[in-house]
């Protein structure tokens, strides 16, 4: 340490003035609160007198070094070590500019450099670099460090990962939570590791939770482990502060003790709120020899195979697991050899990037759609009056979901988990609820590991909302019973109707001018370029016949006759206020137009563009008319101007009354196809918002899927891990696509018949999500977590893949091949609402919901049987 300025010693480090006298500062009778906290004062005289001696011998190394704290300081000084000062001179003989005291600290090399030295500090001060003249002498000077093992000296750092803690906490508090950061004295940066789940022990105020620190958190020496303790929170931003305290791992690995004692204190540091006790979770067979103990590393994990840790701790594994705890087992066979079972559970952040990802994909959707029914233009009331409900319930669910998105964008910062006190939590609606990676594996000493993956999560339900209405299956059934029955469009024919209308908007105006140029090259009698407008005219118009003969249209027009039919008995008001009176006694329509819509012609729209192309074909064969009697010489030079003038006039004459005709049938397709087409993109927009039911039910059923998506996606993420090399696997996801098991623990009693109902929807929905695997631009985390992609219904999912395993998947998973979800939900009551449910209620939607999970498994086997024969003989 330097001594520079008075301040308190902690860690082992006092910075003290050279113009004080070394002795410990106050007497026994002073408060001594914290034992390692000591005031040193130091005499400069002596400080002075120590440094300038000329005998040699008193000390045990001395030359010329180039000292800094950053490699661009470096400065050239004489230093000379005694025990653990280390005197630094301006030059030799000099005055004395700093001291070192070498306690508790580190010295190593710098890897970069085999003639640099650095010491760093517990205390987490800067550490001070040393540059030698050769690399000899940076060998001499790391050979004279004399490491002490009751705390003075400096020792090499070493890695003692992995690391399983025990930490209990004593404090009185009805809940709390604990947060466990690793403090880099090196760096001096500090990192948030886990938000540990605490179970509460059997008396009131004692709390305990395990931490498990892998090679994903490197962990040394030097490192220091800071435990925060909260409240537990009530709310979503409600969450007070507890105390703090904070350890040196050496402390730990180096004490008898079977755990460490700590002072939970306030953040001022003065008063005792509680005690956290924190102790290294020995497992059975670790290893007693004469190791030191900071070298250990638990002999069990040691012991599993090579290829199961690289697997492990592959980026695609560190990517999408964190806050791992880990328990080891061993057990005997009947053989006398010894099974090794390693038990592990994570969290993911998938909790929250995924239901982010969502949120975004809605809001997007939602904003396209209102774009899409504004593009509209001028509608008449009614219309108009859909459209308004469209928009409305657009911005009423993007406002929602923007306000959501932004409170998860604060959370997911500081945390990866909801638990089970926040699942009523309106902004964590679509996070899912104890959402971890239950891994298992089990090895044989003469064999490698064999690992069982359970994804386990709370049922996908919306607790904000509660149950008191039934759960979503029942709130759908409701509303679809309630609301008027219209015909529904999908997002292809959605689009088929904006591409119509958009091609109608462009050629209308190409043929309209193309018939205006036709009658002017009339006048010039030049044959030639009046057969050149005239083709174009011929092209342009036959590619808007082309547009117009799709079968949407003529189906759309159909539908608005079929509604104005079923309509005619009631009125709707719109959330405009808007009142659209359907009945035929109307005094704008009268009976006659309620005739004629009774009477409609399916064969009307087939005769609006055929009378296009027939009138087309009168001009055109009125111009071969006039390009023949062209050719007849004598009729054409007529000595007098009148009759020039009288050819002239013949021609437009002629063609006049044609070119009035075709305007006027495009003009009546135009105005069928966009009534047709914008009818078809209204009802597209209503079935995809208004018709699925009020707001609220919306965002059940968005906020369901996405607790079912987060856990799938997790779960298929780490199967396609573990597969890899599983030729068979691969092939059954690219033909069958991936069987995805739900299995539920529900009542059919109370709440829990709510929330069965709001799983079986969500689960359900899953069969629209399909995934596909790409490849990663880095094996960094954030580029290897799986993203969303798509439109509600026809999600997909993008797992990506480190370059190397991703070259080694079959073609068709490389080009994309989309792997498709097959869902299923098997629910069985075990408590005793479910004994009530069969006694007095009914159990009838358990036998349903199995049933047809039954069913949908028999199909999927079946095809899994039809198209991998070999894999379906195991079946």
């Amino acid at each position: 340490m330097v001594f520079l300025l008075p301040v308190k010693r902690s860690g082992g480090r006092a910075g003290v003035d050279p113009r004080k006298v070394l002795q410990p500062a106050g007497g026994d009778d002073e408060d001594e609160d914290d034992e390692d906290e000591m005031t040193l004062r130091v005499n400069s005289r002596q400080l002075l007198f120590l440094s300038t001696q000329e005998t040699s011998a008193n000390f045990q190394k001395e030359g010329t070094l180039r000292v800094g704290r950053q490699h661009r300081d470096l400065a050239e000084r004489f230093c000379r070590l005694r025990g653990n000062l280390l005197f630094i001179l301006k030059k030799q003989g000099g005055a004395l500019e700093e001291v070192l005291l070498l306690e508790r600290c580190e010295v190593m090399k710098l890897p970069d450099d085999d003639r640099q030295l650095a010491v760093s500090f517990d205390s987490g001060d800067p550490r001070v670099l040393f540059q030698s003249g050769s690399s000899a002498d940076c060998a001499s000077d790391e050979a004279h460090r004399r490491p002490e093992e009751d705390g003075g000296g400096a020792e090499p750092a070493a890695g003692v990962c992995p690391l399983h803690l025990r930490v209990g906490v004593v404090a009185a508090a009805a809940g709390v939570q604990v947060q466990v950061c690793v403090i880099d004295t090196h760096t001096h940066t500090v990192r948030k590791y886990c938000c540990a789940e605490v179970e509460q022990g059997a008396d009131d105020g004692v709390f305990q939770t395990s931490v498990c620190f892998r090679g994903d958190c490197p962990l040394c020496h030097h490192s220091r482990i800071k435990v925060t303790v909260h409240h537990e929170e009530t709310t979503h931003t409600a969450r007070s502060f507890l105390g703090f305290t904070s350890f040196s791992l050496r402390d730990l690995l180096r004490s008898e003790e079977p755990h460490l004692s700590l002072s939970l204190r306030t953040m001022d540091g003065v008063s005792e709120v509680g005690e956290v006790m924190v102790s290294r979770l020995q497992v059975e067979g670790e290893s007693d020899s004469t190791t030191p103990p900071e070298h250990k590393c638990p002999a069990l994990c040691d012991s599993l195979h090579t290829s199961v840790h690289d697997k492990e701790n592959s980026p695609m594994m560190r990517a999408v697991l964190c806050a791992q705890v880990c328990k080891v087992y061993r057990f005997q066979t009947e053989d006398q050899r010894w099974l090794l079972v390693r038990e592990q559970m994570s969290e993911t952040p998938l909790s929250f990037s995924l239901p982010k990802q969502l949120l975004s994909a809605l809001i997007q959707e939602h904003r396209n759609r209102m774009q899409q029914v504004k593009e509209l233009g001028d509608l008449s009331p009614h219309w108009d009056g859909l459209r308004h409900d469209v928009v409305n319930h657009c911005n009423h669910l993007i406002g929602c979901y923007q306000e959501t998105l932004d409170e998860l964008d604060k959370l997911s910062v500081s945390t990866c988990f909801k638990s089970s006190g926040s699942k009523s939590d309106r902004h964590l609606q679509f996070v899912p609820t104890n959402l971890h990676v239950q891994r298992m594996e089990v090895t044989d000493p003469d064999s490698t590991g064999v690992w069982y993956e359970v994804i386990t999560v709370g049922a996908p339900a919306d607790h904000h909302q509660s149950f008191k209405h039934g759960g979503l299956k029942r709130l759908l059934r409701k509303h679809t019973l309630h609301r008027n029955s219209s015909v529904s469009y999908s997002q292809d024919e959605s689009s088929r109707a904006r591409e119509l209308l958009a091609s109608v908007a462009q050629l209308q105006p190409l043929v309209f001018g193309l018939a205006e140029e036709l009658l002017s090259v009339s006048l010039e009698l030049n044959a030639a370029r009046l057969q050149r407008v005239l083709d174009s005219l011929t092209q342009q118009t036959e590619q808007f016949v082309h547009a117009l003969k799709d079968e949407l249209v003529k189906s759309a027009l159909l539908a608005i006759h079929n509604q104005r039919s079923s309509d005619c008995d009631g009125s709707h008001v719109h959330s405009n206020g808007l009142l659209c009176d359907n009945t035929p006694a109307s005094h704008e329509e009268g009976e006659d137009a309620g005739q004629r819509d009774s009477e409609y012609d399916e064969e009307e729209w087939d005769r609006a563009w055929a009378n296009v192309a027939m009138s087309l074909n009168c001009i055109i064969a009125m111009g071969d008319r006039l390009q023949g009697r062209e050719d007849h010489p004598p009729e054409l030079t007529s000595p007098t101007g009148d009759a020039n003038s009288q050819n002239t006039a013949s021609w437009q004459e002629q063609l006049l009354p044609l070119v009035l005709t075709l305007r006027d049938c495009v003009r009546e397709a135009v105005g069928m196809a966009r009534a047709a087409m914008t009818f078809v993109v209204l009802q597209g927009a209503v079935s995809q918002t208004v018709a699925r039911g009020p707001a609220h039910i919306v965002q059940r059923h968005h906020a369901v899927f996405s607790q079912a998506l987060s856990a799938v996606v997790c779960g298929f993420v780490l199967k396609l891990c573990g597969g890899l090399e599983d030729q068979l696997f691969l092939q059954q996801l690219q033909s069958v696509g991936v069987l995805a098991q739900f299995e539920g623990l529900l009542s059919t009693y109370g709440d829990e018949l709510g929330m069965l109902e709001d799983m079986e929807v969500g689960v359900a929905d899953l069969s629209g999500v399909a995934f596909t695997v790409t490849e990663a631009k880095t094996e960094e985390s954030d580029d290897l977590l799986p993203t969303l992609s798509g439109a509600w219904g026809s999600l997909v999912v993008e797992v990506p893949l480190p370059s190397e395993t991703f070259g080694s998947l079959p073609r068709e998973l490389k080009e994309g091949r989309l792997i498709r979800v097959c869902p299923v939900l098997f629910n069985i009551g075990i408590n005793q609402q479910q004994s009530l449910a069969e006694r007095f209620g009914d159990s009838s939607m358990q036998e349903r919901v199995n049933q047809q999970s039954c069913e949908r498994l028999k199909a999927y086997c079946q095809t899994l049987r039809d198209k991998l024969p070999d894999m379906g003989k195991t079946l």
